[in-house]
């Protein structure tokens, strides 16, 4: 891709109101909802798009699924830290990339930048369930018993708020059931 059609793409994307030259071979897209920068390097032979999705302190916790995500999920584009922010990035040789690519890899960051760490979460929230099954069956404990020990955990504070009410606990309790019965026969010992 030239320059001019990768600025003509991006108009293609965005609205032209959007779209800012803030050097020559770099750009700004500003929406309400992301502020996204195409930048080609110094000898114009690579072309690099970045969207912050999140401070580095807030990524911290799932750094983890991060990585995993770099290498199973996130397909073209990459999850990257600097200047402790967490950004969606995607790089490419300029000269060979196709503006079907360009596109699809933008919308993969827009995707990645939606999402936030919510994809995320719920990973490192199902590994837990994961964790809580195996130990649960390693002691011998039926489902019915492992719900049991939840409800009293809740009951005694040692999980959730004490301050919570018992319709909260009782929507807390029904989302544990509910996961714990998806996953229960997919956890082996």
């Amino acid at each position: 891709m030239t320059p001019e059609e990768i600025a003509s793409t991006l108009t293609e994307l965005f609205e032209p109101r959007a779209i800012q030259a803030i050097a020559p071979g770099s750009w700004q897209i500003e929406t309400p909802n992301f502020r996204l920068l195409v930048l080609l390097s110094e000898d114009q032979t690579w072309v690099r798009v970045l969207l912050p999705i999140m401070s580095a302190q807030a990524a911290q916790p799932f750094f983890e699924q991060i990585l995993e995500a770099n290498f199973d999920d996130t397909q073209e584009v990459r999850y990257a830290m600097h200047q402790s922010v967490l950004w969606g990035v995607f790089q490419h040789n300029r000269e060979s990339l196709e503006r079907d690519d360009f596109s699809a890899a933008i919308a993969r960051l827009i995707s990645l930048h939606q999402s936030g760490l919510s994809d995320l979460f719920n990973q490192l929230t199902e590994n837990r369930i994961r964790q809580i099954i195996r130990v649960a069956k390693q002691q011998g404990q039926s489902l019915e018993a492992t719900l049991q020990n939840l409800d009293r955990f809740y009951a005694e504070g040692l999980l959730g708020d004490p301050e919570q009410g018992a319709e909260s606990r009782e929507q807390l309790l029904a989302a544990w059931q509910r996961q714990l019965e998806r996953l229960w026969s997919e956890v082996e010992q």
